[in-house]
């Protein structure tokens, strides 16, 4: 399951037994984006992305995105390019194989995680 567009960056998580299938990926639309939003808000350079995953019930996880300055002693960081990226410990592992993406387009612009694990539908109940 080849999860790499031709236009990417990726983090190679420190977790023994992965394959290329499991890095985390960052489409150069998310790092132009990015790089955008800190220039445009006055971000400081040195201030970390954080990536990372919450529960959300039987809808699986949810991601979440922002930026930081505090450094965890569970988490692990990264540098794409002039970004510098925290993920905690335990999201790393729901962000195996996700790619990092910015959609803008006629339904809306943002942040997409793409996930290639996703099945549709929890099939645990009857909620939708």
């Amino acid at each position: 399951m080849e999860n790499l567009s031709l236009a990417a960056e990726r983090i190679i998580p420190q977790v023994d037994g992965i394959d290329h299938d499991d890095h985390i990926f960052i489409s150069e639309n998310a790092i132009e984006a990015i790089r955008s939003i800190k220039e445009e808000n006055g971000i400081p350079a040195d201030m970390y992305l954080r990536l990372g995953t919450k529960s959300g019930g039987c809808s699986g996880m949810n991601y979440v995105i922002g930026f930081d300055t505090l450094i965890n002693d569970n988490d692990s960081t990264f540098k794409i390019r002039d970004h510098n990226i925290v993920i905690d410990k335990k999201s790393i592992f729901f962000l195996m194989g996700v790619t990092l993406d910015y959609i803008n387009d006629v339904g809306g612009s943002g942040f997409v995680f793409n996930n290639p694990y996703n099945e549709s539908g929890c099939g645990g109940c009857s909620h939708y």
